[in-house]
């Protein structure tokens, strides 16, 4: 299965899209008004989604200039806690060490907002001579990406997978080299759902010394796509041109799609630092309805409650008020095959970030 060819994610963000975009025909991205420049980084999953904001929202505010590097969630938490851009964005929840810390760019003890804008499929991308379909539970998977399945013709994919030709042949594990938080819900999945193999919690950095790393996003995605016997995963917009891994979910497997993704997010409790200005939740990894697709992200845009510079304070409250609104989020469902946020989610976030100043 592929996705570049507006298989499963494709067609449901399309269709999703088509909806968003009938329900907000009216709806600009932004006032109108907004001026000044904002600089934000992190998160490489919301690198497709970004560009089509802040294409977006510049258009309609022609005096403002939006800034985003997808360094990586890890990356842009840094930069955001040390004052070095004025918002995040990131793929896992601040940690409570890095809230207590505080934030340069925030007036002192006046907090932080962090809020949802991106919910996405992780998809397992593979390059195999021959294969074009895999079937992966997360016992074979975490053992493939721990090193303890070391050959493509292992019984324990050959038995997933009784009518591939499967060669005899070395796996090389592509994962991220720098910290992630695509990376962090990818091991929290199989943390969760087989941890039996995979020992290691949930974390940015990838926990062990085997495979082969690549920094970002795309640094897996080229290090599948021009390797031999290769397997990684990326946020699904990013999947480009390779072939991709259904998981089993249940006694089916599944194919990524941003429905099932949306499915486990809003079925999913809130997160552990979750306050009235922090939206963050745990996503249930352990669902067992192949409707759902639990390999899933959800990415947040971290910001101040008050900036130090009022100027910044409020492009901040118009940029992101975009994004969560019923357009921004058909935008990016149309540029990134993302699960747009629900109607209830959206509201909740716009609430939030209403509050930025």
């Amino acid at each position: 299965m592929n996705l570049t060819r507006f298989g499963t994610v494709g067609a449901i963000a399309m269709a999703g899209a088509i909806l968003l975009s009938s329900c907000a025909a009216n709806e600009t991205a932004g006032s109108g008004n907004a001026s000044g420049t904002l600089n934000g980084a992190g998160s490489s999953a919301q690198g497709s989604a970004q560009e089509a904001w802040r294409a977006a929202f510049q258009t309609a505010n022609s005096k403002a200039t939006i800034n985003y590097d997808p360094s990586g969630s890890g990356a842009g938490r840094e930069q955001f806690i040390a004052g070095g851009v004025d918002f995040a964005g990131s793929d896992s929840a601040l940690k409570p060490e890095e809230i207590a810390g505080g934030f340069a760019g925030c007036v002192d003890g006046s907090g932080y907002v962090q809020v949802p804008v991106y919910i996405s499929p992780i998809a397992v991308i593979f390059n195999v001579k021959g294969v074009d379909a895999l079937n992966l539970d997360a016992t074979t998977l975490a053992g493939i990406f721990k090193g303890t399945i070391t050959k493509w013709d292992d019984p324990a994919i050959v038995a997933l997978n009784p009518d591939a030709t499967l060669p005899s042949a070395s796996i090389t594990a592509v994962h991220r080299s720098d910290d992630s938080g695509t990376t962090k819900n990818f091991t929290d999945y199989l943390n969760k759902v087989a941890p039996a193999v995979w020992d290691a919690p949930a974390a940015d950095p990838f926990p062990y010394k085997v495979g082969e790393g690549a920094n970002g996003t795309s640094g897996v995605v080229d290090a599948v796509t021009n390797g031999t016997n290769t397997i990684g995963y990326a946020d699904a917009s990013k999947a480009g041109s390779l072939t991709i891994a259904a998981i089993k979910v249940g006694d089916k497997f599944v194919a990524p799609s941003a429905e099932g993704a949306a499915k486990v997010v809003a079925e999913s409790p809130a997160g552990a630092t979750a306050s009235d200005a922090d939206l963050s939740v745990a996503l249930d990894r352990t669902t067992t309805d192949p409707s759902h697709y639990p390999l899933v992200l959800v990415s947040y845009i971290d910001a101040c409650l008050e900036y130090k510079d009022a100027k910044v304070g409020s492009l901040v409250k118009e940029y992101v008020s975009y994004i969560a609104s019923e357009k921004g989020q058909a935008d990016a469902a149309a540029a990134a095959g993302s699960s747009p946020l629900t109607s209830e989610l959206s509201a909740k976030v716009l609430a939030v970030v209403g509050n930025i100043k």
